[in-house]
């Protein structure tokens, strides 16, 4: 039998980079898995079909973290779904996956700028925890995507890293809160990933980020994917309240 087989995932900002990697994953442990977008559905889509062509299971979910009303319309929607799987409505794994970056010094940075990317990284995070709580089944696993910039000092990141490093404080905080449910909470602070929106094709950064990784090399979203669906199976179980670094050795 599969690890998730029977589990129930929401993957947020899943249809691309990261995200779709972690929900590709998941189904092919086993899991039926939630994929949410803003507005790319295409490319959702296509994640889904790959699913499906492996075997696999999962279902489309639309909602804009940026408002503020996003997480709470993510959480109705699921809750929705569901109710048309399981009866009483129950979900099993959460990874708040969806985030932004927008590099500027803080001399750059604009207040539209700073709430937008507190909203997204951090507060959506945060309610839609809050909003899905009630349905988390006991012994659910909740895990956070937060950054290798929340422990390290990037100038270009004054917003983006406070972000996620209270991402990672809140995820030990609830991992504490949450135990005696059995719910385990953990955050994986990725280093330096090639995505889309991060594809590092610039060869001189590409090569300086490279030299700065013990091993030698440059992540893809297949590297973090297997840290997240070990956290979210059984024998991921007796882990909470951890900051999980997935760098490669970025920076020792």
């Amino acid at each position: 039998m599969k690890p998730l087989a029977d589990r129930i995932a929401l993957v947020t900002g899943a249809s691309r980079g990261l995200g779709r990697a972690i929900a590709v994953r998941l189904a092919q442990d086993g899991a039926v898995v939630g994929l949410h977008y803003r507005a790319e559905r295409e490319k959702a889509q296509q994640a889904l079909d790959e699913i499906r062509a492996a075997g696999g299971d999962g279902f489309l979910i639309a909602a804009d973290l940026a408002d503020p009303a996003g997480a709470t319309q993510l959480a109705e929607t699921l809750i929705a779904e569901l109710r048309t799987r399981r009866d009483p409505p129950q979900l099993d794994i959460l990874v708040n996956n969806a985030g932004i970056d927008d590099r500027k010094t803080i001399e750059q940075v604009t207040e539209a700028d700073f709430d937008r990317m507190l909203q997204i990284n951090f507060k959506s995070p945060f309610f839609l925890i809050q909003k899905l709580l009630p349905v988390m089944a006991d012994g659910g696993r909740i895990i956070n995507i937060s950054s290798m910039a929340a422990r390290l000092s990037f100038p270009t990141m004054p917003v983006y890293a406070p972000t996620k490093a209270a991402l990672s404080t809140l995820s030990r905080i609830l991992a504490a809160h949450l135990g005696p449910r059995g719910i385990t909470v953990n955050a994986v602070l990725p280093g330096a990933t090639s995505t889309d929106l991060n594809p590092l094709s610039d060869p001189q950064r590409a090569a300086a980020v490279r030299d700065s990784v013990a091993l030698g090399r440059v992540a893809g979203p297949e590297d973090i994917a297997p840290i997240v669906a070990f956290l979210a199976s059984k024998e991921g179980g007796w882990i909470t309240g951890e900051t999980i670094e997935a760098s490669g050795g970025q920076r020792l």
